[in-house]
């Protein structure tokens, strides 16, 4: 190490603060308890106007305390990490472990080849010893144009990876590269670079060119062997393995100018059958893990999605300082990086940013034992994904696989590994049970990282000012909806399964611990209490019944300052984080329209499921948008365009709420009614017109708008009628 004396590799500190915000929490908590307090004592007799409305509103606000109460588990220890990469690289420079990393895709229309490979060149081009790098890309669609696409990749790698490190590329993804790349003030480099431009536009010519027709060229076909193994491909479920390694770092093949080595590279599409269940996203990653096992055995796995490249040429190295420190390294199992998006609105039109997760949230876990592990953007141990449980005693040796001499061909390779992809390898193993990601749930990434906390060991959050991984976010709101829809019914079936972190992992892991998990896990019962919120006081605000403190009672003073406090808190947390003030109100729309609509029907789905009415699910996020479409995302319209079970609830609620606004205005302004309003009905009045004023975007799209982005006129004449409904019905029958 070159001297005795121990420097750590990475520092951790807590966030400054931290008495004042747990002051301002146990105060937030006493005025909670006496607005129960209040609901409890003044329960309206029987046979009194609004007494199970008030009763009502007295579970869904035990519910929101209660629910605030855990989520203040992922704020109560906040911490932030830095790394030595100075320190790293003067002990271990010549003793760096091999990395393998796993990019996977599985739909060629939803997710183009084009974007995949720059995911792919942007991972291969990490400084990092390239030798001891390994890329695999997982193609769950079993497409030759995606295999087309990387074997184009392979072969303009040989000029952009050694461009990369003579010029230190960031981003080195060729796309975000060359869009946000100036002229270069060098010559040398000015020259170069017209030369990468020019190679990279003909292969993505070659590659769209491709896709557009749905095959690939003949003349491509007959030259590239690798081709063959479609010969036997019937469809997207029903293939043989399809391993190619397309680069391999052992070969002296593999140099390229001035004795640059090209990281291995491998295509990997595993075998499916109708028959047999492929286990979604879960299945590709332990056939990856089994495959790399073989060819190069990585004690470090990297797992990005296709659509998340490399922003930061350093982060295996950032990765390395949390497992590699002598003394503080022995029980991290992952590392996990945020998920940032590059195509993010200014003002976050549909809170896909997910901005205080990643800056506040999974900083507190990482102060209780850790952040979930979310798919993406995360270096894993190899053993410890392979079910290792955490001793006191265990020591990693990173070289143990650096010295192992591999003597096969790589046909031989091939052939060897093809085995482990099979469809029935899995079956009556430990695999997706105790080995490799776990099995039978949509979010099977939190569920694995989950079980391997409970078997002892802790992940580390790292949130480094240039962000590691940029991906791409959804651009439509029924995308984010469903989105959100199978992340909280995954979190939700987490809660009822072997690992719940309700129970499995009591003991396990801390109870503060716990406790954040459980928030998310908990996403989509919100559903529920926020409904309510959102209908029943607004229909009796329209019947004039008071279901709050008048304005002159003092159990007026702890509503008042729950919902102040609460608002002007989030609302200081946001604009912290790096957000605007306009952005935090499309998170408060978001707020809103998830719970009401995702969690809702996530919440019913689980259910169903649990009874054996239902199977799990797994949808793919779309990665392209047509043109008027992002068009009108850069200019922050939301996008509807769709009629779908959601948008009808959505639209019914809004209307709703309107109906009663206009009503109580016009009691108020026609009778005699503006000083009842504002002595006995002004907490209902306030939250029925923020709940209007939120909605503004979606009665636009009912009413006022005229571009495909807009609501169908059908979906609106039934929500109208459903308004109308609930309001007439509730006004004559209450």
């Amino acid at each position: 190490m070159g001297s005795d004396e121990y420097l750590p590799l990475f520092e951790t500190k807590r966030a400054k603060g931290r008495f004042l915000y747990r002051l301002f929490v146990i105060s937030m908590f006493v005025a909670i308890c006496l607005i129960w307090i209040h609901r409890v004592c003044y329960i309206p007799i029987k046979g009194e106007d609004g007494r199970w409305g008030w009763i009502g509103l007295l579970v869904a606000e035990l519910w929101f305390g209660l629910y605030w109460v855990l989520t203040q588990a992922q704020r109560w220890n906040q911490v932030y990490r830095s790394t030595f990469k100075d320190r790293l690289s003067k002990r271990y420079e010549k003793e760096l472990p091999k990395v393998d990393i796993f990019v996977c895709t599985a739909d060629p229309v939803i997710e183009p080849p084009v974007m995949v490979i720059n995911t792919v060149l942007s991972v291969m081009a990490y400084d990092y010893p390239p030798e001891n790098l390994s890329v695999y890309l997982s193609d769950d669609g079993g497409s030759n144009i995606t295999y087309y696409a990387l074997l184009e990749a392979s072969h303009f790698a040989k000029h952009w990876l050694p461009y990369c490190k003579k010029f230190k590329v960031v981003p080195s993804s060729p796309a975000a590269y060359l869009i946000s790349k100036d002229d270069p003030h060098v010559a040398n480099q000015a020259k170069e670079l017209l030369i990468i431009k020019k190679l990279y536009e003909e292969m993505e010519n070659r590659i769209e060119n491709a896709a557009k027709l749905g095959r690939v060229p003949e003349e491509v076909l007959s030259k590239h062997k690798g081709f063959s193994q479609w010969d036997s491909y019937s469809s997207q479920r029903d293939h043989d393995t399809i391993l190619q390694i397309l680069i391999d770092g052992r070969d002296p093949n593999a140099k390229v100018r001035d004795g640059f080595v090209l990281p291995t590279l491998v295509y990997l599409a595993r075998e499916k059958r109708p028959q047999h269940h492929h286990n979604f996203k879960a299945g590709a990653m332990n056939a990856l893990i089994r495959v790399s096992s073989e060819i190069s055995n990585g004690p470090i796995i990297l797992n990005v999605d296709c659509d998340m490249y490399s922003n930061n040429s350093q982060s295996v190295r950032d990765a390395l300082c949390f497992f590699m420190d002598e003394e503080k390294s022995h029980d991290v199992a992952f590392v996990q990086f945020p998920q940032n998006l590059k195509n993010v609105t200014r003002n976050e039109l549909y809170d896909a940013a997910l901005r205080v997760i990643s800056e506040v949230e999974f900083h507190g876990l990482d102060g209780c034992g850790g952040p979930l592990y979310v798919g993406t953007g995360c270096f894993h141990r190899r053993d410890t994904l392979c079910g290792r449980k955490f001793s006191k005693g265990y020591k990693s040796d990173w070289n143990s696989e650096n010295d192992i001499k591999r003597e096969e061909s790589v046909h031989e390779l091939e052939q060897k590994s093809k085995g482990l992809a099979s469809s029935t390898y899995d079956k009556n193993t430990q695999w997706g049970k105790e080995m490799g990601l776990l099995y039978g749930c949509p979010v099977e990434d939190v569920i694995t990282g989950l079980s391997i906390q409970c078997r002892g060991w802790k992940s580390v959050y790292f949130n480094p000012s240039r962000k590691a991984f940029l991906g791409v976010a959804s651009v439509t709101l029924p995308d984010v909806l469903v989105q959100h829809k199978r992340w909280s019914e995954g979190d939700l079936q987490i809660l009822f399964s072997r690992y719940s972190p309700a129970w499995y992992a009591h003991g396990k892991i801390s109870l503060v611990h716990q406790m954040g998990y459980c928030a998310y896990c908990l996403w989509a019962p919100n559903c529920w209490a926020t409904l309510y919120y959102t209908v029943i006081p607004s229909l009796y605000l329209l019947k004039g019944i008071s279901l709050f403190p008048q304005i002159s009672s003092p159990w007026f003073i702890p509503f008042a300052c729950v919902i102040s406090a609460k608002q002007i808190c989030g609302l200081a947390e946001f604009l912290w984080c790096g957000g605007t003030i306009l952005g935090w109100w499309n998170h408060q729309r978001m707020w809103l329209y998830k719970r009401t609509s995702s969690y809702l029907f996530a919440f019913m789905d689980t259910f169903l499921k649990l009874l054996g009415f239902a199977e799990s699910g797994f949808v793919i996020s779309t990665k392209v948008a047509d043109q008027d479409v992002s068009q009108r995302y850069e200019k922050e319209i939301m996008e509807f365009g769709t009629s779908t079970p959601m948008f009808t609830i959505l639209s019914t609620l809004a209307l709703i709420n309107l109906v009663c606004f206009i009503g109580v205005v016009k009691e108020a302004l026609i009778g005699e009614g503006m000083i009842k309003v504002y002595e006995t009905l002004s907490l209902q009045f306030v939250l029925c017109g923020l709940l209007v004023l939120i909605n503004l975007p979606l009665y636009q799209a009912l009413f006022l708008r005229k571009d495909k982005g807009k609501l169908p006129s059908s979906l609106a004449a039934k929500s109208i009628v459903l308004a109308l409904f609930a309001c007439i019905g509730f006004t004559l029958l209450y």
